[in-house]
């Protein structure tokens, strides 16, 4: 399952800087004028996570493979973007197609970075994305809202659950809410406002740019920033781009050195990554052999048939079961062999719900 990010934002905020730093690669152009970045540019991330290594060292594993996460560069949105303004109709449709909004807002001044509304506000710049986002929703739901309604009229028992789930995001977003504030009532009306793609439906996270000396502590713009996000109920995380952008390259070891010297314990990357799985609700399950030590990712909730899914879709089809030890048994215990002896190796069947950490091994045929 590929898990995007769209690393979104008003021009010259630190976008592609930021980009550049967490895949570590130059994918993205960093220049000081506006829509330097038109065509999306994607970089997959490998998540961090100690407890793999450890797996590894356990299983004596010749391999070993994070799982992933997907980052979109995309295009600087400006005021009139729903109405197709500079880069604006590109921007929202790159924008549909992510899992989640990474939305990166100035937190710094520096008189030779160009802000594109020539000043340092970041509570503005992230009210103008957000009203052309919203703006945009607008625009869709006016038309579909009215002929969903129609059919239902006609007794089309999809067309009235459409009618109603996205007639509660219309009344939203007319009061100048995002849509993602709808509570469908059931299934259907989950999955049908699932397929409507609303932007203001994707889950936010700001990630505060700011200058090198506050990246441990903030200062007084991000901590605007999060006192927004705690009142939407929305994530919010502080970021030097500057500073992730000096680790690229760097060895390991170089690399703690310099973040104890910034006061960090972590990167910038782990933060986000983090952050990005609570506000996408994943978890992450293990599977461990001599050849390799893999982390996959899945959603909290997933059946064990889902997770077996997300490896290849035959184990899915044709599972049987799932033979499951938790990562604190097989670490504490020193492996399958001394879990199964102990009595921790359990056998779940199709309704068993995956845990964060489970290692697991299918049993399946087709």
């Amino acid at each position: 399952m590929g898990f995007r990010c769209g690393i979104v934002g008003l021009p010259n905020v630190g976008k592609s800087t930021l980009f550049n730093a967490l895949t570590e690669t130059q994918a993205a152009q960093a220049a000081n004028y506006p829509f330097c970045t038109i065509e999306p540019n994607v970089g997959q991330v490998g998540v961090p996570d100690e407890r793999l290594d450890k797996l590894a060292s356990i299983a004596g594993s010749q391999k070993i493979i994070p799982t992933q996460l997907g980052f979109v560069d995309i295009a600087g949105l400006v005021r009139g973007a729903s109405k197709g303004e500079g880069l604006g109709n590109q921007f929202l449709a790159n924008i549909r197609e992510v899992d989640a909004i990474v939305h990166v807002l100035r937190c710094f001044e520096d008189d030779d970075i160009q802000h594109v509304e020539n000043r340092v506000d970041p509570i503005a710049d992230a009210e103008t994305v957000e009203t052309e986002l919203l703006l945009a929703d607008l625009e869709s739901l006016e038309k579909r809202v009215p002929a969903a309604q129609k059919k239902a009229s006609g007794g089309d028992k999809e067309a009235k659950a459409m009618a109603n789930v996205l007639g509660q995001a219309l009344d939203l977003l007319r009061e100048g809410k995002p849509a993602r504030l709808t509570q469908p009532r059931d299934d259907e009306e989950a999955r049908l406002f699932s397929q409507a793609q609303l932007l203001t439906a994707k889950p936010v996270l700001f990630v505060c740019n700011v200058e090198e000396e506050a990246a441990a502590e903030g200062n007084a713009f991000s901590a605007r920033v999060f006192e927004k996000a705690k009142a939407e109920g929305a994530e919010a995380v502080i970021v030097s781009a500057a500073i992730e952008a000096e680790l690229t390259g760097m060895e390991p070891d170089e690399r703690m050195a310099y973040l104890e010297e910034m006061g960090l314990h972590e990167t910038g990357l782990a933060r986000i990554i983090r952050a990005g799985y609570d506000l996408l609700h994943l978890i992450t399950f293990f599977t461990v052999g001599p050849k390799e030590a893999r982390a996959w990712t899945s959603h909290k909730g997933a059946k064990a048939p889902e997770a077996a899914g997300e490896i290849h879709s035959d184990m899915q089809r044709g599972f049987i079961r799932a033979e499951t030890i938790a990562y604190e048994d097989f670490v504490s215990l020193g492996g399958e062999s001394a879990a199964k002896d102990a009595g921790k190796l359990r056998a779940e069947g199709k309704e068993y719900e995956v845990k964060d950490g489970d290692v697991l091994h299918f049993r399946f045929n087709v």
